[in-house]
């Protein structure tokens, strides 16, 4: 039977995004320098994702090239590499942020992001010292160990990873307007395209 930890829970419910949610947390952590910074990067990060989603479902992009689309978030945008042409990425863009914010809030997630990679890393090292604290000493034991270590690293990376996403990694972009999709070259001198957004404010609603 394939277990997942996401059947455990209705995950959905443990919190829902407001328009708001991050301008009220700017005024209440406004002691955490950088803040702003942080809140708008989980913002964009979620837009790169729902923009990889869009092309997807594009029928020109329904090729072996587009498993070959890669992102970067930054506070100030995302690049975005690939076979992409400039007035389909912004279409696109524009589509995947009207859908964020309407509610379809699972395309801020996405299976090929870099903190799936990072979370089965870091539940593959706990668990391999945890069994290693764990189990005897003897080599038999501890390579039985590590060989457990991996195979619920496999196992469970996955919802791990969706889970950081989902409450971590990114945040549902109500603050994000979209001000130009150009053609550039990222910090590493590479071709890219750049999505630049700017933030807005959102007023609570009582």
């Amino acid at each position: 039977m394939n277990t997942h930890i996401l059947d455990f829970f209705d995950v959905e419910s443990l919190t829902q995004p407001t328009q708001a949610q991050d301008t009220e947390l700017i005024k209440q952590l406004a002691f955490i320098p950088g803040i702003k910074d942080i809140l708008m990067l989980r913002q964009v990060h979620a837009l790169e994702h729902a923009t990889v989603w869009v092309l997807s479902e594009q029928s020109g992009y329904q090729s072996p090239e587009n498993q070959l689309l890669a992102g970067f978030s930054t506070e100030q945008g995302f690049y975005l590499y690939g076979h992409l042409n400039q007035a389909t990425l912004r279409n696109a863009v524009s589509i995947a942020l009207q859908r964020l914010t309407s509610g379809e809030w699972s395309l801020a997630v996405h299976p090929r992001c870099g903190t799936n990679v990072s979370a089965g890393i870091l539940l593959a090292a706990g668990l391999a010292v945890g069994f290693h604290l764990l189990l005897p000493r003897g080599p038999v034991e501890q390579l039985l160990g590590l060989g457990l270590a991996a195979t619920m690293a496999t196992q469970f990376a996955p919802d791990v990873g969706t889970l950081a996403q989902r409450y971590l990694t990114t945040a549902i972009p109500f603050n994000l307007a979209i001000e130009n999709v150009k053609l550039t070259q990222d910090a590493w001198g590479k071709a890219a395209y750049f999505v630049e957004v700017s933030w807005i404010e959102r007023a609570s609603i009582d």
